[in-house]
């Protein structure tokens, strides 16, 4: 049975990793948003490109992301990787068979690391809002 992505929650999941909540998600994408109208977006099963474009501008992650996360098989990937310290095995080798060209720790830092950089970009943000008033 093939899992579908559910681009919405891919949308909140991220969100909710980068500490932005929805109200400061609708800010960033324009006036004509607002924390409901982000709120009714998570729920979405397929978001269009070009609003899947502009999001992945805002929090500044890739579109593919979005399109092409599954949490399970996430967790199933580096479980088995972590969990099986026999590296001959056939299970080990089903996993990296099956994984992408890269290594999923190594993108779990690469987005922690930017997570960072986006709270300290907005602390910046809110201190010359301070400074401005």
């Amino acid at each position: 049975m093939e899992q579908k992505i559910h681009q919405g929650r891919n949308v909140k999941r991220f969100r909710e990793m980068l500490g932005i909540k929805q109200e400061a998600l609708a800010f960033d994408l324009g006036e004509e948003w607002n924390q409901k109208k982000v709120s009714i977006l998570e729920q979405k099963e397929v978001v269009e490109d070009a609003l899947l474009q502009k999001i992945s501008e805002v929090m500044k992650i890739p579109v593919e992301a979005f399109q092409n996360f599954d949490e399970e098989a996430a967790i199933n990937i580096i479980s088995n990787t972590f969990n099986n310290h026999d590296h001959s095995s056939p299970q080990f080798a089903s996993v990296i068979n099956n994984s992408p060209s890269f290594h999923p720790l190594d993108k779990m830092v690469e987005l922690y690391e930017r997570i960072i950089q986006q709270q300290k970009e907005m602390i910046e943000k809110l201190e010359k809002l301070i400074q401005d008033k």
